[in-house]
């Protein structure tokens, strides 16, 4: 792979690494959990409108965009966002969120039949395990309420991945631009009715938090999204899939520099048996 390939390979992995402090940061803000989804949601809209140009995809498509798109849009971020509000520690949340990948593979099996071999039940099995060792975490005594929700991101991740693949023909504007209607409209109404009035909520997020949410939105759901689109072009799904094991790193790293989030032994044991589950998980997909 060349140095620049590379190099954009490794600002995917830092952006979706940092989405999570970054969240946390804006959530200590006092952002609503459920609107600051919406809002994430709703600036991708807005960038997105003059390349989707409200294009309908045909109606066979239908179905399956609007699963992924409340899986991806609606579910993912703001089971994101929950785990992150109701968790004093960021680092099993971003571990946590590499389950997607077994449920991905579970929900392959058990929705369109999709044959898993040995080896796959067995990673399965050694990430669930590593993940239990992660809760035996005396740390995360007060924490489960977050890791619940983290569990949830991660199943909502997974269930997105089994609708994308009839999808694959769809642009990747449009199909974005769909995720972030879906995302920002069912959010919007959902955070006005749980967290209150969302236009006096919005008036007082602060500069700080904006440009928090403008980083997930643009760097992070923008950005890293359309540049491993763009290493599609030269490289294989299998090629570039198990590289997404090296994000909770970059994001437990970025954890301890921001939060000062130092990782105990059974943390460590149990999130290196999860990325080294999920890694081989994808080397065999």
């Amino acid at each position: 792979m060349p140095l620049k390939h590379l190099l954009v390979l490794l600002f995917i992995m830092v952006a979706h690494g940092s989405a999570f402090p970054v969240a946390k940061l804006a959530l200590n803000n006092s952002v609503p959990p459920i609107l600051m989804a919406s809002l994430r949601m709703g600036l991708v809209l807005i960038i997105l409108i003059p390349f989707w140009r409200f294009k309908l995809p045909k109606k066979k498509y239908f179905p399956s965009l609007v699963a992924f798109s409340i899986s991806m849009g609606v579910m993912v971020y703001v089971f994101m966002n929950l785990s992150l509000y109701h968790s004093s520690i960021i680092s099993p949340i971003i571990v946590g969120s590499q389950l997607a990948i077994p449920f991905g593979i579970l929900a392959s099996a058990i929705m369109i039949g999709e044959n898993i071999s040995k080896n796959k039940w067995m990673l399965i099995f050694t990430a669930f395990i590593g993940i239990l060792i992660i809760f035996f975490d005396p740390k995360l005594s007060d924490n489960f309420l977050g890791l619940f929700f983290a569990s949830l991101m991660a199943l909502s991740f997974g269930l997105a991945q089994v609708y994308s693949r009839e999808l694959r023909n769809l642009s990747v504007s449009l199909l974005n631009a769909y995720v972030a209607l879906f995302g920002f409209t069912i959010l919007i109404i959902i955070s006005y009715f749980i967290e209150g009035n969302a236009i006096i909520n919005i008036k007082n997020i602060n500069l700080e938090s904006w440009m928090l949410i403008s980083y997930q939105a643009i760097l992070v759901s923008l950005g890293a999204h359309l540049l491993m689109f763009y290493l599609y072009k030269f490289y294989t799904v299998g090629q570039i899939f198990p590289s997404y094991s090296l994000f909770p790193i970059f994001g437990i790293l970025l954890t301890f520099l921001v939060f000062g989030e130092v990782p105990s032994i059974l943390f460590l044991i149990g999130g290196i048996i999860v990325i080294c589950s999920v890694f081989f998980l994808h080397k065999i997909r």
